[in-house]
């Protein structure tokens, strides 16, 4: 987790975050295909786009108004 973290938060070379965390460049892209994947899995689980005109009014509304 802690190399997919460094990598997404930074995302340069593989090999020179490898290089910095002391692993290979192979054991840096392993884990973060890992994760990515599994976020991408579950994505439409957690995060929801609006998709109607009434969706993205009333969730603009709604935000609007915890911020008053």
């Amino acid at each position: 987790m802690k190399i997919c973290l460094r990598y997404l938060g930074d995302p340069g070379y593989q090999q020179g975050i490898g290089q910095e965390l002391g692993v290979s460049q192979a054991m840096v892209s392993q884990p973060v295909d890992r994760v990515v994947n599994s976020i991408v899995a579950q994505s439409n689980e957690w995060i929801k786009f609006p998709t109607t005109n009434h969706e993205r009014t009333d969730g603009g509304q709604a935000d609007m108004a915890k911020h008053v």
